[in-house]
Order: structure tokens, then C-alpha cells, then sequence
């Protein structure tokens, strides 16, 4: 931009466009149509020789790139787990680009790390944790998980292993449950303890980590010569919201002395609301607790919340200071580069400071009861329905269902079915569900957690599946 004038006018054109899209975000197809390659087809094969003005570039964005668009902030979005954000957390994003800050340590921006140790505080009363955890902001639960088992393995060898490598240590071991995300998997592999070395422990009825079978493969490892080191539990997991035991995890961490690392990374959110309380019995035995305002805390991704009991040991681990990082502040405040990957850290405090404050306790509480009380509603109108039936437990808002009408004689022919269902559901453009499979039956998944749902749009989402399963079936419903 040539000068402030001409940046202020294109940026209240940008703030038109953005308050007409939040405006008219409901009329998109909330999930893209394009095919794969078309929208690479349709851009230039060459950088442009001379720049070109804002104007032009908006146009191709509105007639190229919208397209290709899936609309994760519609209130017709029902799929994954959101990735929600907020009108007071987008305003606190622009500031922060503008401002352009490199937050990697209390020098180089003493607000952004003083900001990042309240509200971090804030949280941690909020969902109920005990006052010693202390917290920084990750960019996600998968990060967040990767540095607790680093620190797992670097405080059970006395940091060794940042020293000299595997020598003569391990094989280490990593329990978790069958359902655990799969981020876990990628950490165990990136930390160096190898595939093989991840146990994934048999699930309940209810999907949740059986405790029983955990103590006996923990216990057949010992046996075995190798080194249990970490047990991941998991509150929400990513397929049908499951609940780990956390309580009776705790007590087979103590009784093995071993590392435990708690993965709320949707679910916990859920915490600010009393009447969840009771996930996080048994958290104070808890070596790292994360989970994710970018989800269901209306703060825009990335936006991870992780708390430790020993900053030390997380400290010990990560902190390498050259001397072109040395300040005289280093002792007397948290340069939080030492607590993760990597160096270069975003303000990301800014947003969630702007969320925190312009709803309140009160605010978000509501708005997560409202979520849960639809959800409830149409596990109602499920569970009356004649031709569907329930998969898992609702614990809070996701509901894993499937289309069964009473006529298909194999699993397999059901699967195909509910496969068909779920395509023809997201080829509307109406709304927008994904799938997972839970004891091999394939299961439709809705989640009630964009930040602007109101019951309108979960009628409508009711309504498009019975009508495409009317139209599969061949018949009324």
C-alpha cells in the first residue's frame, strides 16, 4: 500500500466483505463442490511480473477461490469437531496481524507473555484444575500431546535422551485406548519410542479405555523387560465423545509410577459448565492437561490450552537459549519459547482475552447448554424414529447414529447404505456431517457446536436426512 489512506480504504472495503459473508454465510453449499484439481486449473501458472491492484485480487478470490471453499464458520456445519471462532476473537486476529508481534519471549513482547500467563490462569479456574498447574498456549492438542511425552521421556531419564540419544533406554511404552486420535500415533512416532511401541488398549461398551485391560498390558510389559513410561487418557474422544475413567487411570498411574497426560482437547471445554465436573475426578494425580478454545470456546484455530504440574521438567526439556536470546529478564519472567517447539510463537493470548471478556462465564456457559440441550433434543427425535438408532452414548453434543431400516440382513449391506446416506446428505450443500466407525458399523456423526447454531438449523439437518433416506430407501419413513 502506497499510503494509510489508501490501506484505510481497502481495509473498510475488506470489513464490508467480511460482514456481508457472515451475512450471507448460510446461502453458500456449506461444503465445497469443486473436484480436485480445479481450483489449482483455474490460478495463474505464473507469479504476475508487476503487482496488481486489491480490487483485482478480490475478484479472483470471490469468483476462484470461493468455491473451493468449505464453510467451517456456517451454522449448517455439523462435521468433525468445529473450528469455531467468533466476531470478538476475529477482531482480536486482525490486531494482532497488524501489530505483527514475535512473542517468543517476555522481552520481545511483555504483554503478550504477561496476557498469556493470566488469561491462561483464568482457564485454569474456570475448568476446574488445581491451582499448581500452570499453562501456555499451544497451536494444537497434537503439539500439546507431543510435548508431554517428550517431557515424559526426558524427565524419566534425567533428560538424558535430549543428551546422548537412546542409549542403552527403553523399549519405552505408551498406553492409550483404541480410540484415542491419531495424533497420539505420530507423536510416539516423532518422539523416537517407534509404532510398536504404542499400546492401544481395548474399549468398553461405552467406547471408554478399559481400565482392567490397561493394568494387564502394563503389567505383561513389566514382564517383558520393557519400560511402561505413559498413559494418554482421553476426555472426548474424537469418534463418539467417550469419557475416559480418569479416576481409575490416576490410581494405575500412581501404582506404576508412571506419566500421565490428559487429552480433553474438545471435550474439555465442556468444564466451565458444573454438572461436567465430574470427567476431571481424579485430575490432580494429571502430569499435563490440554484441550482446545479453538473448538468449543468460540476462539479462531489456533488456540490450544495445555497446563503442566512441573514447568521445570517442561522447561528442562525444550529451553536452549544462544547467546543472542540471553536478556536480563530470563529469570524473573516466563519466556514461554522454553515450554514448546518452537522458537517463533503469535499472540495468540490476544483472542482468547477479547472471547473471555465479551462473553463471560455466563455467556459461554449458555451457549454450551444450548449446544448440549439441541443435541439432546435430536437424540429424541432419533431414538423415536422407527428406521434410526443410536451407535454410542450422547455424553454432551455429538451423536453417532445410523440409517437402519429393519430390511438389510448384513453389516456390510447397512455400512454401504449409511456410506450412500452420508454422500448424498453432503452433495445437498444443505449441511455437512462426516462419519467415523465405531465395532465396525459405519456411523453417521453430527456435532452441535458451531458458535451461531440455533434449533432452526438442527431441524433443517433432521429434515435433509429423512429425505435422503426416503429417497435411498424408496419409500416414506
Amino acid at each position: 500500500m502506497k499510503d494509510i489512506s489508501e490501506f484505510k480504504r481497502h481495509a473498510h472495503e475488506m470489513v464490508e466483505w467480511i460482514a456481508s459473508y457472515f451475512e450471507e454465510i448460510e446461502n453458500y453449499p456449506v461444503k465445497s463442490k469443486v473436484k480436485p484439481g480445479e481450483i489449482y486449473q483455474a490460478l495463474p501458472d505464473q507469479m504476475p511480473e508487476k503487482g496488481e491492484n486489491l480490487s483485482r485480487m478480490m475478484e479472483d478470490f470471490d469468483n476462484i477461490l470461493m468455491k473451493g471453499i468449505t464453510h467451517w464458520q456456517s451454522p449448517k456445519f455439523f462435521a468433525y469437531f468445529p473450528a469455531n471462532s467468533s466476531l470478538p476473537s476475529l477482531l482480536a486476529e486482525m490486531m494482532t496481524a497488524a501489530i505483527g508481534a514475535q512473542c517468543m519471549k517476555w522481552e520481545t513482547s511483555p504483554a503478550a507473555a504477561e496476557l498469556e500467563e493470566k488469561v491462561m490462569d483464568w482457564l485454569k479456574d474456570a475448568v476446574g484444575l488445581p491451582g499448581y498447574f500452570q499453562g501456555t498456549i499451544q497451536d494444537s492438542a497434537s503439539t500439546s500431546t507431543l510435548v508431554s511425552m517428550l517431557t515424559a521421556r526426558e524427565k524419566y531419564t534425567n533428560f538424558l535422551i535430549n543428551e546422548q540419544g537412546f542409549k542403552n533406554q527403553g523399549p519405552f511404552r505408551i498406553y492409550c485406548s483404541e480410540e484415542t486420535h491419531s495424533s497420539i500415533e505420530k507423536g510416539v512416532k516423532i518422539a523416537g519410542f517407534g509404532k510398536e511401541n504404542l499400546v492401544k488398549v481395548e474399549v468398553d461398551d461405552h467406547y471408554r479405555l478399559h481400565t482392567g485391560k490397561l493394568e494387564e498390558a502394563i503389567e505383561r510389559d513389566k514382564q517383558k523387560g520393557m519400560v511402561p513410561l505413559c498413559i494418554i487418557a482421553t476426555l472426548g474422544t474424537t469418534g463418539s465423545t467417550a469419557i475416559d475413567p480418569l479416576s481409575e487411570i490416576a490410581q494405575i498411574k500412581e501404582k506404576y509410577g508412571l506419566w500421565l497426560h490428559v487429552d480433553a482437547a474438545y471435550a474439555g471445554s465442556a468444564l466451565i459448565l458444573p454438572e461436567y465436573q465430574w470427567m476431571i475426578k481424579g485430575v490432580e494425580e494429571a502430569d499435563t492437561f490440554v484441550f482446545n478454545p479453538h473448538k468449543w470456546l468460540f476462539t479462531n484455530f489456533d488456540c490450544s490450552a495445555y497446563f503442566v504440574k512441573d514447568k521445570q521438567a517442561l522447561v528442562n526439556t525444550f529451553q536452549l537459549v544462544p547467546e543472542y536470546l540471553k536478556t536480563r529478564s530470563d529469570e524473573q519472567a516466563n519466556n514461554y519459547s522454553d515450554w514448546t517447539i518452537p522458537l517463533g510463537r503469535r499472540f495468540r493470548a490476544l483472542k482468547l482475552w477479547f472471547v473471555l471478556r465479551y462473553y463471560g462465564m455466563e455467556g459461554l456457559q449458555e451457549k454450551l447448554r444450548q449446544h448440549i440441550a439441541m443435541a439432546g433434543e435430536m437424540k429424541q427425535w432419533i431414538e423415536e424414529h422407527d428406521d434410526f438408532e443410536m451407535l454410542a452414548p450422547a455424553t454432551m453434543n455429538v451423536l453417532c447414529f445410523r440409517f437402519n431400516p429393519g430390511n438389510i440382513d448384513s453389516e456390510e449391506k447397512l455400512n454401504e447404505l449409511n456410506e450412500q446416506l452420508l454422500h448424498e446428505i453432503n452433495q445437498t450443500g444443505e449441511i455437512y456431517m462426516t462419519h467415523t466407525k465405531l465395532s465396525g458399523q459405519y456411523t453417521l456423526r453430527l456435532v452441535i457446536a458451531q458458535t451461531d447454531v440455533e434449533k432452526e438449523h438442527v431441524e433443517k439437518a433432521w429434515e435433509v436426512i429423512l429425505s435422503k433416506a426416503e429417497e435411498i430407501f424408496g419409500q416414506e419413513i
